[in-house]
């Protein structure tokens, strides 16, 4: 199979495309793959890392603003479709699949004009505008969750198939979990509460977290706190100020970075975090029970509804970021660890959404358009 994958930006829309990739190579050997992205995004370190070839086109996402700076864009925009339509003519794929990033317009586009079959993915629960304004073009759209379906007009086949993700369900013996714990320096006499941000972090939830240390109100649960390696260092200054060593905080295991998350996420009984795709995918299906403050100012503020599809069925809490304090964070803490059966519950509900073969299901999409 030859097939062409469009993925730009962020690892949100990469990593999926690199999973399909690396599902294609295992079921068929010789097939042959490239990645089409821009200069500009992460794909130039993740898709080379990961020993595919990145061939780069001109792509931006285009404003009805007439300003000199969009005129210019909406130019390298056109004039990137060419270079894509340049690109598939001579590596003449069977397939052109799009995992997200503005690279997919001119992808699919190109594609579908020269009658090669496509097919795009889209991780979040609102689709993103390159998603509904090529619905007529592509041929088949997978979405990762159920809620985004209605969302989407006048595509010819859409398919829940959910998101590649690396994180998977373990189950750990009591003394396995017991030696996470131990090089923690944490105990499994009280809940597990893990708190992250993301690769770089999110400050709002630091400094939720920061006022919480400060009042001492962590005492129902522990905690193991990825600040964010940009923000380590912010946050043992700010501390210190208030005479508290980052190193030997009650109940806490504070750390810049979790390399080992797979570990981490499965011995948590609650997760806080940023509502991103992969996430919510994770979370439902670790079925764990979780707090999510969605990021603001993304485009069609999508992280919201990714979290409204855990909250909705009951298993997580929602705060939005400029109502996030270390009071309200704790007190809808206390809510969930206090309450052994609300945990399991709301676990339980995660799991209802979880989707566990989502590279299988879009390899057999893909199989349907390759003729």
């Amino acid at each position: 199979m030859r097939v062409i994958i469009a993925a730009a930006g962020t690892a949100g829309h990469i990593n999926p495309g690199i999973a399909i990739a690396n599902k294609i190579k295992e079921e068929e050997k010789d097939s042959k793959i490239i990645f089409i992205g821009t200069t500009r995004g992460l794909e130039n370190d993740l898709v080379q890392r990961a020993g595919y070839e990145l061939k780069t086109i001109d792509a931006y996402g285009l404003s009805a603003k007439l300003t000199i700076e969009n005129i210019k864009k909406m130019y390298k925009t056109f004039k990137g479709l060419g270079e894509a339509k340049k690109i598939i003519k001579e590596f003449k794929p069977d397939i052109v699949i799009g995992t997200g990033g503005y690279i997919c317009g001119a992808t699919i586009t190109a594609a579908h004009s020269l009658k090669i079959p496509t097919l795009l993915h889209e991780s979040n629960a609102f689709p993103g505008k390159a998603v509904k304004m090529l619905a007529k073009k592509t041929d088949t759209i997978l979405v990762s969750f159920k809620d985004a379906i209605p969302r989407i007009k006048n595509a010819k086949n859409i398919v829940w198939t959910g998101t590649p993700v690396k994180i998977r369900k373990k189950d750990y013996t009591k003394e396995e979990k017991q030696k996470i714990l131990n090089e923690l320096g944490l105990k499994e006499t009280k809940p597990i509460v893990l708190v992250f941000g993301g690769s770089q972090g999110a400050k709002k939830i630091n400094y939720a977290i920061i006022e919480i240390i400060k009042k001492k109100e962590n005492k129902n649960y522990q905690m193991i706190w990825a600040t964010g390696p940009k923000q380590y260092d912010v946050i043992k200054e700010e501390l210190e100020n208030s005479n508290i060593n980052i190193n030997y905080i009650e109940n806490i295991k504070a750390i810049p970075y979790i390399y080992n998350m797979e570990e981490i996420m499965n011995i948590a009984d609650v997760i806080i975090s940023r509502s991103g795709a992969m996430t919510i995918t994770e979370i439902s299906n670790l079925g764990k029970p979780a707090i999510l403050v969605p990021l603001p100012n993304v485009s069609h503020n999508h992280q919201l509804y990714n979290a409204k599809v855990l909250e909705n069925i009951g298993a997580a809490k929602i705060i939005l970021n400029d109502e996030l304090t270390g009071e309200k964070l704790n007190k809808r803490l206390d809510e969930i660890v206090l309450d052994k059966e609300k945990l399991e519950q709301m676990g339980n509900k995660a799991l209802t959404v979880s989707v566990t073969d989502a590279t299988q299901k879009i390899y057999s999409e893909i199989k349907k358009l390759v003729k």
